[in-house]
């Protein structure tokens, strides 16, 4: 555990994010044009507020993911680096400029964030009291200043820790940055603000999704993302959507699964099991015991069916893939695993440990088998 990581999940961290493609919308429509071009319910954000939202091909497929933070005047809306350009793109050919009209900001703002238990320090720094923005909900905002130019302090969820994003003139974030590091906190690399995300469950643009995916692929419609609304009005890729959630279903899904169990070694030959193996945070454990032919996949809670990749030279699990849900045999759930050795699965012992924050995001996809797996037991 590195000591930046260790400092998000215990203090805070900053995070430079000057690269985000900020936009601002304006005009009588400009809530309307929104409406129409995003998932979520832009209508229904009002200023002081936002929330997380999606833009769509016609087909239903990702171009970007956003922000969108209500203005008393209008809205801010940005997007990573690598959705800017296509989001970009969609804005040029849809947004009437009769109706509503939108400006990069991009290269005259910034964006600096904090995240971690004590992330709302960055608060004090921007004339905005800490327990204000404590009290913020996910996307909420409050107007701030920092060396005599106005600022913005929103609450965001983008990394799974307490954290808010300060929006900026870009001559500010240098003074804000350097203020940060007096007080202490180090700087969030690129790698550890991965990881966070990943073991948050929330995909990123150009990762975990891109043009070619479907929304509910991404799991933009999960819960803790929440970023497709099934009530409001019509937006660009809604059929898709729609269809999908009322009456069919995608084939691979963006899924966190979690599990913390200490591995267990099996001495060769022999059922008993051998001492535990060191600590290992995974999203699913398994061992291939080479004197038994047999493997199974199991359910992990309710999610759909795994299948589990024996990988025979370590004896552990290796990668955890999709499987078509109600096409597969041999099923055990997690609790049930402590029954599963005689089918050349690992027993837990002891309780069963509480399933925690997502520590593993994985693509569950119709890949092929690992040619370790026993095809008639499943069944794929």
């Amino acid at each position: 555990m590195s000591d930046v990581y260790r400092a998000a999940r215990e203090r805070a961290a900053y995070a430079d994010r000057r690269d985000r493609v900020r936009f601002a919308f304006t005009g009588a429509q400009a809530a309307t044009t929104l409406n129409g071009l995003l998932t979520n319910d832009i209508a229904a954000v009002h200023p002081g507020t936002g929330c997380y939202a999606a833009a769509l091909t016609a087909k239903g497929k990702v171009i970007a993911d956003v922000r969108v933070f209500a203005l008393a005047d209008g809205f801010l809306v940005d997007t990573s680096a690598a959705a800017g350009p296509g989001f970009a793109a969609m804005l040029k050919k849809y947004v009437n400029p009769r109706l509503a009209k939108f400006v990069d900001l991009s290269a005259e703002t910034a964006t600096i964030g904090v995240f971690g238990p004590e992330a709302a320090v960055v608060a004090t720094l921007c004339g905005v009291e800490r327990n204000a923005a404590a009290a913020l909900a996910p996307f909420a905002h409050l107007d701030g200043m920092r060396g005599g130019s106005p600022c913005r302090v929103a609450r965001v969820p983008d990394f799974g820790v307490d954290g808010f994003d300060v929006m900026l003139p870009a001559a500010e974030a240098p003074a804000l940055i350097a203020s940060l590091r007096d007080a202490g906190l180090p700087g969030l690399d690129a790698a550890t603000a991965d990881i966070l995300r990943v073991e948050a469950g929330r995909p990123a643009w150009g990762a975990d999704m891109d043009e070619g995916t479907l929304a509910q692929e991404a799991a933009l419609d999960a819960p803790h993302i929440g970023a497709i609304s099934f009530t409001k009005g019509c937006y660009t890729g809604q059929e898709t959507v729609a269809r999908v959630h009322f009456r069919g279903h995608v084939n691979r899904e963006l899924r966190g699964a979690t599990k913390r169990v200490a591995p267990q070694r099996h001495r060769r030959g022999s059922r008993v099991p051998g001492p535990p193996g060191p600590f290992q945070p995974e999203a699913a454990l398994a061992r291939d015991r080479r004197d038994h032919p047999e493997r199974q996949a199991f359910r992990l809670q309710d999610r759909p069916l795994l299948k589990v990749h024996l990988d025979v030279a370590r004896e552990r699990a290796a990668t955890v893939c999709g499987a078509r849900p109600g096409k597969d045999a041999a099923v055990e759930t997690p609790q049930g695993l402590a029954d599963g050795d005689a089918a050349g699965v690992g027993q837990f012992q002891g309780a069963q440990p509480e399933l925690p924050s997502v520590s593993l995001a994985a693509e569950v996809g119709l890949a092929e088998a690992h040619p370790l797996l026993d095809r008639k037991s499943t069944r794929l």
